[in-house]
C-alpha cells in the first residue's frame, strides 16, 4: 500500500481528483440507501461523513510528506463541504 501512494506524484492536481472521487464511492451507497430505508430518509449527515473521509486523506498525505496532494484535497473538500450546505437550504 505504501508503495502505492508513494508512486503518485506530489501536485496539486492529483489531490483534486483524490479528493473528489474518494467520497463518490460512499456517496453514491449512501444516497442509495438514504432513498430505500425509511429510517435513513432524513440522515442527510451521512453525507457529510462521506466528505469527512477526506480529511483522513489529508491528514495521511500531510504525515509522509505529500503537501500539494494534501492541499488539493482540503480545496476540493471545501467545494464538497459548500454543495452540501446548497443541498440542505
Amino acid at each position: 500500500m505504501n508503495k502505492r501512494i508513494d508512486a503518485i506524484k506530489d501536485t496539486v492536481w492529483n489531490g483534486i481528483a483524490i479528493g473528489f472521487i474518494v467520497p463518490i464511492i460512499p456517496g453514491v451507497l449512501v444516497w442509495y440507501l438514504m432513498q430505500r430505508v425509511t429510517a435513513l430518509h432524513h440522515a442527510d449527515l451521512l453525507l457529510i461523513g462521506c466528505v469527512a473521509i477526506n480529511a483522513l486523506l489529508m491528514n495521511l498525505f500531510f504525515k509522509i510528506n505529500k503537501d500539494n496532494i494534501a492541499r488539493g484535497i482540503i480545496s476540493i473538500t471545501f467545494l464538497w463541504a459548500f454543495a452540501f450546505f446548497f443541498y440542505k437550504v
